[in-house]
């Protein structure tokens, strides 16, 4: 509306400028011969008055002219601003799922994911993309441990991971991960060279996409988006790596669905767990009671595969900031194996989560319990296995509260502070199979976490933390790492 009055004002000045100059001229005297004279001068050559005014009217024509043109690109942004989605319908993006998920996004977190990319698949089907077909992605940690007993302290190269996704059409793309652990994998060394994503996207329309292949599982608000820069503190929270085995991946299809109302479904079907595989005594059977699903889950490596398993996972981020999400997950743990006791064992695996982001204010949360069903007969037969055997848990869970907050930035760094409280007990409860037999549930642990992360830039950050534990001291630390995702 200031634009349409400052044309008229306008206007209506070259009117007035106009009438004044129509007067000046007829006020001219009138002598016969000068007048000739005059008007001779006057079509040669204008008095200088009138070139003035003249080069006035010129001058407001021409800012005329520049107020339409003003005018004419303020109506087109309207027109554009009213088709573009609205500020829920973008916080609707969730995390990335595919690398890269920077954290100055993070901290604040809610990502990077403003990118039209939603879950890792294509908004819009058939869009046109201006990304190259084939793009090279990576991340990757180096972590130090500082513990009060010395002949503990670590530093490692935790992994690096090289992620090549090529995109066939326009519909169609491909993901790939490789990850090499601790940094060297050899008979005699403890690194892992495994492939940690391996599946074909397909956009059916505007809001379904199907996938087939290894591909991450949805759930919690870590094990799709578990790069460095993209969770605070130097190692995984406990809860989303001994409850929720980060990273967790299956072989199988999955159906994503995006909802202009801000919902995120994910279903599918999978392979699942092989409890066969649990270590019951020897040297790998403390860290097998640590994780009781990450010691046992198959990554599609020659994964016995009799009964597919179920899962589902919603989001909604309706509103700007605030993420309200949940997972469940059944599949059979025994897959007709013998040392499984056969079809035995069920392990089913559920979540709840939230995330709010709020100016500089970071605040998450996340609840996750797993039951194994049916373990009493293969705990039966391996009673007296070991003078201190692990006997598979009934159920395990925990919960974990954080609060971040964006405390300074200077140029592209930015610092944030933070701090965590979590609880888990990986050995919660036990079947029964008699007085004097069955094992007694472990205590909960609790774990209390402060710490920084610096980011750089979005694909690099250092951090730093504390953190200690209510039942097993011995692990109080003092962490630093470094982290970077491209």
């Amino acid at each position: 509306m200031n634009q349409v009055h400052r044309l008229t004002l306008l206007a209506g000045a070259c009117l007035s400028l106009c009438s004044a100059a129509g007067a000046e001229t007829a006020a001219r005297p009138s002598h016969k011969a000068a007048i000739k004279t005059a008007a001779a001068v006057a079509v040669a050559q204008p008095s200088a008055r009138e070139a003035e005014l003249m080069q006035r009217l010129d001058k407001l024509a021409a800012e005329v002219e520049q107020l339409k043109s003003q005018l004419a690109e303020v109506k087109q942004q309207q027109v554009q601003q009213a088709a573009a989605p609205q500020p829920a319908a973008l916080a609707a993006a969730p995390l990335a799922a595919t690398p890269a998920a920077p954290a100055a996004a993070t901290n604040g977190a809610v990502n990077g994911a403003i990118n039209g990319a939603i879950n890792g698949v294509d908004s819009v089907a058939g869009a046109p993309t201006a990304e190259p077909a084939t793009v090279l992605t990576g991340y990757g940690e180096i972590n130090y441990n500082r513990y009060k007993d010395a002949s503990r302290n670590q530093a490692d190269v935790r992994r690096a991971v090289l992620g090549v996704q090529h995109r066939l059409d326009a519909k169609t793309k491909i993901v790939t991960e490789l990850e090499v652990e601790h940094a060297v994998s050899s008979a005699d060394d403890k690194g892992e060279v495994e492939i940690e994503q391996a599946y074909a996207e397909r956009q059916l329309n505007d809001r379904w996409a199907l996938r087939a292949g290894l591909f991450l599982m949805p759930s919690g608000l870590l094990n799709e988006n578990h790069e460095p820069t993209a969770y605070y503190g130097v190692e995984r929270n406990f809860v989303e790596t001994a409850i929720i085995p980060s990273t967790w991946r299956e072989g199988g299809l999955q159906l994503v669905g995006n909802f202009d109302n801000g919902l995120t479904l994910q279903a599918g079907l999978s392979t699942s767990f092989d409890v066969s595989k649990w270590q019951t005594t020897g040297d790998e059977a403390p860290e097998t009671a640590e994780s009781p699903l990450g010691s046992v889950h198959q990554e599609l490596s020659q994964a016995h595969a009799k009964d597919p398993a179920v899962f589902v996972a919603l989001n909604w981020r309706g509103v700007p900031g605030l993420q309200l999400g949940g997972s469940w997950f059944s599949g059979n743990g025994g897959q007709g194996q013998a040392a499984a006791v056969g079809n035995s064992l069920r392990v089913t695996l559920w979540d709840l989560h939230a995330r709010y982001t709020l100016g500089a204010l970071d605040l998450s949360s996340v609840y996750a319990r797993g039951t194994i069903s049916g373990t009493a007969a293969f705990n039966t037969i391996n009673i007296g296995s070991g003078p201190d055997w692990f006997p598979i848990p009934k159920s395990f869970d925990g919960a974990y509260v954080q609060a971040a907050y964006k405390l300074w930035s200077w140029d592209d760094l930015i610092l944030s502070p933070f701090v965590r409280a979590e609880r888990f007990n990986t050995r919660k409860s036990y079947a029964d199979i008699g007085q004097g037999l069955t094992a007694d549930a472990a205590p909960t642990e609790r774990v209390y976490t402060l710490g920084a992360n610096l980011n750089v830039g979005q694909g690099l950050v250092f951090k730093a933390d504390i953190q200690r534990f209510q039942q097993n001291k011995d692990n109080n630390r003092f962490d630093l790492g470094l982290g970077w995702s491209f």
